[in-house]
């Protein structure tokens, strides 16, 4: 049998396309990485390499397939861990906690347990999410206060657990000055609830989110503006008792606070302020 010059030529296009989308598929025999005859210790140590250049989606996969391969035994159980923490840096919040809920749920007793605990914090924690933590903080200049806090909430119950059933765990002081910090984005997010109300006029809220900020978080930052949003709040409500109250403690508490001077500012608006 003979071919046509066009038949032959049309024979060879068919074949190198099916070779491109086999090469494109990665199911080339020559192409594909062979893992079938992999040990435990080969996926461990590959998947390693790839974590630590980076390559953090190569790298779940391969701890993935070292647990499929090897459910059973310490590379499994470590393989876990190392895919909630890959999760992580790859910016995948959702997925580094249900990895890590995952090896608590199934080794509560595991030495490195407390590991799981602490990327679960990490992962609420918003203070780091590269490009967009560039945009919130820098361009838009917005921090963690301004956000929802359901987060730095979660957060914050993730390091008091760890804190709470692992007080030696070498985690531990890390996650205690994360939960200073973060019970300070907390008290200040209220802060900033209470100052939207102020601007609105609704005093009445205003005065309330202040006066829990100040009950819950007394200690933190946040309660210095929190006692000037309640002055200036029953001053405009015309309960002047409670907004003097509320004056007294800030300069009691802060003397030297740059609020103190503003609290009667709208009682007294310039005669050139028609509106």
């Amino acid at each position: 049998m003979f071919l046509t010059k066009d038949i032959m030529l049309h024979h060879v296009t068919l074949v190198l396309i099916v070779i491109s989308a086999l090469s494109a598929c990665g199911l080339l025999p020559d192409q594909k990485e062979d893992t079938q005859n992999w040990s435990a210790n080969k996926f461990y140590t590959e998947a390693k390499e790839k974590l630590s250049n980076g390559n953090y989606e190569a790298a779940i996969k391969l701890f993935e397939g070292l647990e499929a391969r090897y459910p059973y035994g310490r590379y499994a159980q470590q393989a876990q861990l190392e895919t909630a923490y890959a999760h992580y840096k790859d910016q995948e919040p959702a997925s580094a906690i249900a990895a890590a809920d995952r090896f608590i749920k199934l080794h509560p007793n595991h030495p490195n347990v407390d590991y799981a605990y602490y990327i679960k914090g990490l992962a609420n924690y918003h203070d780091n999410w590269g490009i967009m933590n560039f945009m919130m903080r820098g361009f838009l200049k917005q921090d963690m206060s301004e956000r929802d806090s359901k987060a730095s909430r979660e957060s914050f119950d993730n390091f008091r657990e760890l804190v709470k059933r692992f007080p030696d765990s070498k985690y531990a002081a890390d996650a205690r000055q994360r939960m200073a910090h973060l019970l300070n984005v907390i008290a200040m997010n209220e802060v900033h609830v209470a100052r939207y109300y102020m601007k609105r006029k609704a005093y009445v809220a205003a005065a309330n989110r202040a006066q829990y900020a100040v009950r819950e978080y007394p200690l933190t930052p946040a309660t210095e503006e929190a006692l000037y949003i309640m002055a200036q709040a029953y001053n405009a409500l015309g309960m002047h008792d409670l907004s003097d109250d509320a004056e007294r403690v800030l300069r009691r508490n802060f003397p030297k606070s740059e609020f103190i001077e503003d609290i009667h500012e709208t009682e007294n608006p310039p005669w050139w302020k028609l509106w």
